[in-house]
Parts: C-alpha cells; sequence; structure tokens
C-alpha cells in the first residue's frame, strides 16, 4: 500500500509543484498579462485577472525542472522502485505536460467558476481543490496514464493537500482565504 501511494505522489509531484509555482509567480517581478487578456463573456470574465501568462509558463517550467530532476534521479534502484515507468524512455516534456494540465484544469474551472458568479478567491468546494489534479492527469495521459486506481487516490489526496497547503499559506499569511 505505502508503494501505491508513494508511487502515486511521485508522478503527480510535478503537476503539484507547478501549481503552487503558478500561485507563487505573484512575488516575481515579471507582468501578470491575464490569460484572457481581459476579455468577457456575458459579462464575466473568461477567466479572471489572476490566471495570468506568468503563472501559466512559472508552472509549465517549474513542472518539467521537476521531471527533470526525476529523470536524474531514476539512476537510483529507490527510485526507480518508486516509479511508475522507465523514466528514461518516455517523452521527456511529460513534465511541461503536467504541470500545464494542472494550470489548464485550473483555468477550466475559473471559466464555469465566473459563469456561477463566484468571485476570484472563493472557494468553490470540491473543484478549487481537485481541478490541477483532474487536468494533469488528462494532459499526461497523452503519454503515461497511472491507471484508474491511482488517477482517483491522486485527486482524492491532492484535495486534501490542497486543504492543507492552503491552510498552511493562510497562517503563513501568504493568502486572505484558508480555502
Amino acid at each position: 500500500m505505502w508503494l501505491f501511494i508513494g508511487q502515486a505522489l511521485w508522478f503527480i509531484l510535478p503537476a503539484g509543484l507547478a501549481n503552487i509555482a503558478a500561485s507563487l509567480s505573484r512575488f516575481l517581478p515579471l507582468s501578470p498579462t491575464p490569460v484572457d487578456f481581459g476579455r468577457v463573456w456575458r459579462g464575466q470574465p473568461l477567466f479572471g485577472a489572476n490566471k495570468t501568462w506568468r503563472g501559466l509558463l512559472s508552472g509549465a517550467i517549474v513542472g518539467q525542472v521537476v521531471y527533470t530532476v526525476q529523470i536524474y534521479l531514476y539512476r537510483f534502484k529507490f527510485f526507480q522502485d518508486l516509479s511508475l515507468f522507465d523514466y528514461t524512455k518516455h517523452l521527456f516534456f511529460l513534465g511541461a505536460l503536467l504541470g500545464l494540465g494542472a494550470l489548464g484544469g485550473d483555468l477550466i474551472k475559473s471559466f464555469f467558476k465566473r459563469r456561477m458568479g463566484i468571485p476570484p478567491g472563493h472557494s468553490w468546494l470540491p473543484f478549487d481543490q481537485i481541478d490541477y489534479t483532474i487536468g494533469a492527469i488528462a494532459l499526461g495521459s497523452f503519454i503515461f496514464f497511472p491507471g484508474w486506481g491511482r488517477a482517483l487516490f491522486i485527486v482524492v489526496f491532492g484535495f486534501v493537500l490542497h486543504i492543507l497547503f492552503n491552510l498552511l499559506a493562510f497562517v503563513l499569511r501568504l493568502q486572505k482565504n484558508e480555502l
């Protein structure tokens, strides 16, 4: 069971860190240009001002960097056992796909959140907590699918981790809301 959990978390690590990087990218001295360029649809922003190109690119880069580290660590027996596949034989850009998938899932959720009239920064349980895992698994599956059991575990565990990290960010005053 511990191996199952470890493999699932090791696989989704690039997406999880990409999701965090996108959020922390607001501290970078780069232009916060919205992904939707301020466009509206039916009186609401497509995604909102908080979904920026800076965050999207930061997340994709971090996802790929983490995956590159995983490729390097795959040389060691411990990480071979922890891996769901041979990192030396899969396409190199899986990390970027996992990162972009995580942020793409967030964009899709934000689109629907705006349609529902939920303001930015307000929680929409459980979608705010699972969007990144579903998006990462969906886009990453073009290269590798971890199986339905691990995918479900990743979504559920990602929900719990997301809440815990948001609480930590709230306590550290990096975030205004605890969810």
